[in-house]
């Protein structure tokens, strides 16, 4: 059993467990103000956008910044020109909750992505009732219709959707949900090798129309330079910020032209 499964084991155990009315949350999701809007941030950014997010710790490295200050870190984000933010709200194995993402969002201006594993309606309504303005669909996640489902129930409510895909036939799903912003993710959730070559492969075959978002393994500005040169909007970087002794610097060296 991989690390994703184990993950996706205890999220559907979670989900299956969760009785909550979704008329109810429904109701509540439609008080709710407007999003900030993720996509639109990411697109009108010059250059190279940047996602930066906020980690305490991975599965595969342990702790990364188990006491990071999410309000200081997204500040800082803010200062070194990120476009959005990511904030992890899963507990168990990555050390994050949904404080973390409120805290961050109210001490900034930026769209906020909820990086979660999500599996049911409900984790698509609790996103927008926690504040997130994003939502991640993790293609190797979820089946097909759980994918177009989902989707549909996200962008119904206001969220923005973030696909992530590692290959032709996930990006042939994502495309038939209708999503806007797909992140092509370096790293095999099964061995954890990072392979830029696939970044670079998948790249050409996303549509221009379609925000291009290169995930995990962006260690500096060669690797941001070559994933511009290859069509990508924006690049998702987690690890190698946290741990940066000056992470809004080490955003404004991501932001190539």
């Amino acid at each position: 059993m991989t690390y994703l499964d184990r993950i996706l084991e205890q999220h559907r155990e979670m989900s299956e467990s969760d009785h909550r009315s979704v008329e109810g949350l429904l109701r509540s999701v439609q008080q709710m103000p407007p999003t900030r809007g993720f996509r639109d941030a990411l697109r009108v950014q010059p250059g190279l956008a940047v996602i930066a997010e906020i980690k305490r710790r991975s599965p595969s490295k342990g702790d990364l910044f188990a006491d990071l200050d999410p309000a200081a870190m997204a500040i800082a984000y803010e200062s070194g020109g990120a476009g959005c933010l990511s904030v992890l709200t899963d507990t168990f194995f990555f050390g994050g909750s949904t404080d973390d993402l409120q805290a961050a969002r109210r001490h900034c201006s930026l769209p906020v992505l909820r990086k979660d594993f999500t599996v049911g309606e409900r984790d698509v309504l609790d996103a927008r009732l926690i504040g997130a303005d994003c939502v991640l669909l993790i293609a190797a996640a979820l089946d097909k219709l759980e994918l177009l489902a989902l989707h549909e129930l996200a962008t119904g409510i206001g969220l923005d959707v973030l696909v992530e895909i590692h290959d032709e036939a996930e990006l042939d799903l994502a495309l038939e949900a209708g999503a806007t912003v797909i992140g092509v993710n370096q790293r095999d959730l099964v061995t954890f090798v990072v392979d830029h070559e696939r970044a670079v492969r998948m790249a050409s075959l996303i549509p221009a129309e379609v925000v291009r978002v290169a995930e995990s393994g962006v260690r500096g500005r060669a690797d941001a330079l070559s994933l511009r040169r290859a069509g990508y909007d924006a690049v998702l970087v987690g690890e190698s910020l946290v741990t940066a002794t000056d992470p809004a610097a080490a955003i404004a060296d991501l932001r190539v032209g």
